[in-house]
Order: structure tokens, then sequence, then C-alpha cells
């Protein structure tokens, strides 16, 4: 028999993002390999384990926070891939998320909603948070917007993301009257989910109606996190599950002998979850703004353009004429966007046949549906599925990351 490689995993369970980064990882030892894992709880800011030279591990997969995390584990001179980002490291290769990525789908998701403004709120000094506000700010600028970025006392570089979340608590009255002073209607972008929750909490102080006034949307697709805010938070899904699986087969190929990567591998997000915190689009024309809201209801369902106009009371092409002087599209492309935006969803999150994905997105056809897939998205559903590995029975959804 082949001998079971020892893995150990020094990667945190106290947060959904780690425990993604585990279910891709178990999904690919189950597919690919006989592996034994260490794995212990902990933060993400924990040392290694004291026992953990003892189990004599083959190789690592970790989350490679802090300049002590690296001398512990290179002292055990084994094979290491990362699944933080924050060092580059000569010998060890990363797997990281793809930043630009979550903020272009952050960007496409709110500018879709036609928003005429554009914050970010983030922790400045953390890395993940700078990088996102940079790219916000610099794709926003590129597309001829101007941004509001919320501005505070930077962060010591070595301060973990747990106790920077629990110092912002007291600073809570500057964010507020920040959201407060931003123009209206405004979509925000949070750097994470628990930003996005403090965002939440300083527009119900505020009295600011979210989403109509502020539309808020995260990243890390938490689903417990988002489901608890008030109202229901909207989040890029990072493709955590991918992240880990894609940090196996890396760390398997390293094993067997092959060198590792200079670069690091770019895993792109799969999906922004859309729930109620940015389900708004802001247009001033009544009969466009309540078509809008007939059209999210029942956009699953087999509605046309006509069935939309004589709910909003008007003739197909004053709805047409409205719609294109209000959003720059037609109400059958604004449909078709919809729709597509739940057919992505369905191929990431369930395994359901692409039929059945388009029987419950509202396409009277699966061939229909593929071929308007693969114009907007570049590929076909299949191969859009096949980017990150099969759902599983466990995924509780989201992440946080870092």
């Amino acid at each position: 028999m082949t001998k079971r490689r020892r893995v150990a995993l020094l990667i945190e369970s106290s947060r959904a993002f780690g425990r993604d980064l585990l279910r891709g990882i178990a999904t690919y030892a189950r597919a690919h390999e006989h592996w034994a894992f260490f794995h212990q709880e902990r933060a993400v800011r924990d040392p290694a384990p004291a026992r953990l030279a003892d189990w004599r591990a083959d190789g690592i997969i970790a989350r490679i926070e802090t300049t002590k995390h690296i001398e512990q584990i290179r002292r055990l001179g084994v094979p290491v891939v990362d699944v933080f980002g924050l060092h580059r490291l000569d010998g060890i290769p990363s797997v990281e998320v793809d930043q630009e990525a979550v903020v272009r789908l952050a960007i496409e998701h709110l500018r879709e909603r036609n928003l005429p403004h554009f914050a970010f709120c983030g922790y400045p000094g953390l890395f993940f948070s700078d990088a996102r506000s940079r790219l916000f700010v610099r794709l926003l600028a590129e597309a001829g917007h101007d941004v509001h970025v919320y501005e505070t006392t930077r962060q010591r570089p070595n301060t973990g993301l747990s106790r920077v979340e629990m110092r912002s608590l007291r600073c809570a009255a500057h964010l507020a009257a920040w959201v407060k002073s931003l123009p209206k209607p405004t979509g925000l972008m949070a750097c994470n989910d628990m930003r996005a929750l403090q965002v939440l909490e300083a527009c119900a102080e505020q009295r600011i109606a979210v989403p109509d006034e502020v539309a808020v949307i995260g990243v890390d697709n938490d689903a417990v996190q988002c489901e608890l805010c008030d109202p229901p938070l909207s989040s890029v899904d990072p493709a955590a599950r991918q992240v880990g699986y894609e940090a196996a087969a890396l760390l398997d190929r390293m094993l067997s002998g092959r060198k590792p990567v200079t670069n690091p591998i770019l895993i792109k997000p799969s999906v922004v979850v859309a729930r109620q915190s940015t389900a708004v689009l802001a247009v001033s024309d009544p009969h466009v703004a309540d078509a809008v809201r007939f059209m999210h209801a029942r956009c699953c369902e087999p509605i046309r353009t006509a069935d939309v106009a004589r709910h909003a009371g008007v003739s197909r092409s004053t709805l047409e004429r409205r719609f294109t002087r209000s959003l720059g599209r037609s109400p059958s492309a604004e449909l078709a966007r919809m729709r597509l935006e739940r057919v992505r969803e369905l191929l990431q999150h369930t395994d359901l046949s692409l039929r059945a994905i388009a029987d419950r997105a509202g396409f009277d056809h699966v061939e229909s549906m593929c071929r308007l897939f693969k114009k907007h998205a570049g590929q076909t559903p299949g191969a859009y599925r096949r980017q990150a590995p099969p759902p599983d029975d466990g995924r509780g959804g989201g992440a946080s990351n870092p």
C-alpha cells in the first residue's frame, strides 16, 4: 500500500474562511490521496502547536501571518504552502484569493444598481483592507467615479484582525458621523463582513435607510454573520474552498518532488451572494422603479417584458423607452441579468443539473440559458462550475478573510 502522507494544517477554524479552506483541502484529499491530517482548534495568529515537530509531518498548509510562524515552519524542513498571502517567502509558494477580482465583482454589483456615489470602509493599516481600498478607488476612478474612503487611525502592521475589529467598536460614533456625511444614494464596499456589519449598525443609529440611501456589500459571505445583519448583508464569496483545494493540489505536487511555483496562485472569487442590503436600483422614474421591484420578486418565473409593462401600468414600448433612459439597458436585459445572477449562484453552490438550474432561474430552455451565460460570462456554465471543487453537504456558505 502507498504510504499515507502526513499533512499538518495550521489553519484557523475560528472563522468561516478558515473552515472553508479546510473543506477544500478535505475535498481534494478524498478525491486524490489518502492523507493523515494534523489539525487543532486555533486562531489566525496562534503559534504552531508545541508537539507539531513530534508528529513528523511530510508537508504543511498554513496561514502564515507572523515572523514567528515563519521561523517555526522553516525549522521543520518540509514542503509548505501558504494560504494567507501576507508574505512573499523564498521556497514557500502561496495560493490566495485574487483581490482585484474580488473588488471588480463588488463594483460590478454596485454599479448594476445604478448608484451615483461610492464609498469604501475598511481597517486602515491591515494589508487586505488597504489592498481592497486601493483597488476600489483605482477601478472606479478609471470608470469616472470618485470614492469616499473612511479614514481613521492606521493600525500597526502586526496587529491581528480580531483585535482591530474589537478596537474599531470604540470609534463607532466617528464611523456613524462619516456614514451620515456621505452623499446619497451611495454604494458602499466594506473590506469584510464584520466591517460591513459595523457600517449597517452606524446606518441604523443615524436612521439611514439601507439599501435605499446606502447600499452595503461585504466580502467573505460568512453566511451566519450575513443573515444576522439587519438587513441581511450582500457579500462577495471569495471561493475559500477552491483556495484550499488548489493549495492541497500544489502541496501534493511538491510532495511528489516537483519544484514549488514562484508566483502566487490567484483564485478568482465565485459570486456575489445578493441579499437585502443591496436590493435597490437607484432610479427616479416611478414606473421603472415599480417594474424593477416586480422583476426582482418574479425574475425566476417565466415572465416577459409584456408582463412587466402590464404590472407597471404602461405600454411595452413606453417601458422600454423609460428603462433605456433610466438604466441604459432594456427591461429584457435587466431580466436576463437577474436570472444570470441566480444561475451563477446555483452553479457554484449546488450540484443541480443544468436543466434544473434553467428551470429554477426562469429560462424556458437549457440551451438558451447556456448561450446567454457564455455570452455574458465568456465561458460555458460547465466550465464556470469546474473552477471550484463540487459543493458538499457540510457547506455553511461563506468565509472570513483573512
